[in-house]
């Protein structure tokens, strides 16, 4: 785990007006990842990009985090001095165990957050498919989805109405229970977008969709039965609906107070987007209220009361996997040295056997039988110690005192 390392920012450290400016796209983040492996000793890697965080993980020989800040600074047109004041750090185990605390939603701003641990797999997924994923990464991910597992099964950590997604549907509940026909539109389909939908009841209100690609809204209308509208008629929609859910990607704000028009108006204004879909002009007109993705965390007050409680178990199940994955890495890292010294020995036995050659084919067949059998008994205790040893954390000085006693370098050498 020595070399596996992590840097980034979130909502912890950094205002939505600084995590727009680094959002990745899916496009943006194969290209940067790409640029990554082109320009860097990178053996590995894995970036997240939500609208609470944006966090680059990987594996390299040396420190680099100071020229990837640059990198991400170019590639997103940003001072590299407007980053590192927000930027976060990580090495070794505690990079690890970082992707644990992030991919269960220990690190979320809505605590337990379902959809982060989705998002982690399309970013794995997409490490996957750009040869980007080695084993280090391949078993951490592994084990980090089945830590998720148990913490669904286990704990309390994703019960209740706490995702982004269904705070906002709680959220138009209340704002259109006294309209008669209400009536709401959803700007944008991607996962987010996706997830509202499926919270949103169409007994409660006329849903409207609307998305750049129209086939998408089409396919979803027809499943759920609910209307689409073009996106190039976007103002009519704003003005037709009581209510706009933005969960659409995009560099600028595409809603602003120009595109309400004139007249009396009573709307909700939800902006799920990061970069921002909604301009903060909006906030200014009067009858209409706006709630981008940090403020919607105070609806999540009674349901963050049950998931805290289920910290601890959450955090033992954390550990407990971690540890797991310690000691698979540990044992990963003396591997090399067994397999040396089952090639030394086997070397042995075969410089042996290769001195009697008067002997007849059963004979031979019949030692090259005993003395395999001979060699995996004599190599069985050595391997037992240098796994207990890794458990110890002392398996370097067991490592140099077999590299000693059987000169495992030298004849990896000579073998070569």
């Amino acid at each position: 785990m020595e070399g596996f390392k992590a840097l980034g920012l979130s909502y912890k450290n950094a205002p939505i007006e600084i995590r727009e400016k680094v959002a990745f796209s899916e496009q943006e983040a194969v290209q940067f990842l790409l640029n990554l492996k082109d320009m860097f000793d990178i053996e590995e890697a894995l970036l997240i990009s939500t609208c609470n965080r944006t966090e680059l993980y990987y594996t390299s020989g040396q420190r680099q985090q100071e020229e990837i800040i640059q990198l991400i600074s170019s590639f997103k047109s940003i001072p590299s001095d407007k980053l590192s004041g927000f930027t976060e750090t990580y090495d070794s185990a505690s990079a690890s165990k970082h992707l644990f605390r992030v991919a269960l939603g220990l690190e979320s701003q809505v605590l337990g957050d379902i959809q982060i641990s989705n998002q982690v797999k399309r970013a794995y997924q997409q490490s996957a498919d750009l040869n980007l994923a080695g084993p280090h990464l391949h078993r951490l991910m592994h084990t980090i989805f089945y830590a998720n597992k148990r913490v669904v099964q286990e704990t309390s950590l994703q019960d209740g109405t706490a995702s982004v997604a269904s705070v906002a549907v709680d959220l138009i509940g209340g704002f259109i229970r006294n309209i008669e026909q209400p009536r709401v539109a959803l700007v944008g389909l991607g996962e987010i977008g996706q997830n509202v939908l499926e919270n949103l009841s169409s007994d409660e209100a006329t849903i409207t969709l609307v998305n750049r690609t129209k086939s998408k809204a089409d396919k979803l209308a027809i499943e759920k039965n609910i209307k689409v509208s073009d996106f190039n008629s976007l103002d009519q929609v704003i003005a037709d609906n009581d209510v706009i859910i933005s969960a659409i990607t995009c560099t600028d704000p595409i809603i602003s107070a120009d595109n309400l028009g004139q007249g009396s108006i009573h709307k909700l204004l939800i902006d799920l987007s990061v970069p921002r879909s909604m301009n903060t002009d909006l906030e200014n007109v009067p009858g209409v209220s706006l709630y981008n993705v940090d403020q919607l965390t105070e609806r999540t007050l009674k349901a963050r009361e049950v998931r805290e409680k289920a910290i601890p178990n959450a955090e033992r199940i954390v550990e407990e996997e971690f540890i797991n994955f310690s000691k698979w890495k540990s044992e990963m890292e003396v591997s090399p040295t067994i397999q040396k010294l089952k090639n030394a020995l086997d070397q042995i036995r075969r410089e042996e056997l290769a001195r009697h050659k008067k002997l007849s084919n059963e004979e031979m067949e019949l030692l090259e039988v005993v003395t395999k059998s001979m060699i995996q008994k004599v190599i069985k205790l050595p391997v037992l110690q240098l796994k207990a040893a890794c458990k110890r954390g002392e398996a370097d000085t067991l490592v140099g005192v077999l590299n000693d006693l059987f000169n495992l370098e030298a004849a990896e050498v000579e073998k070569k």
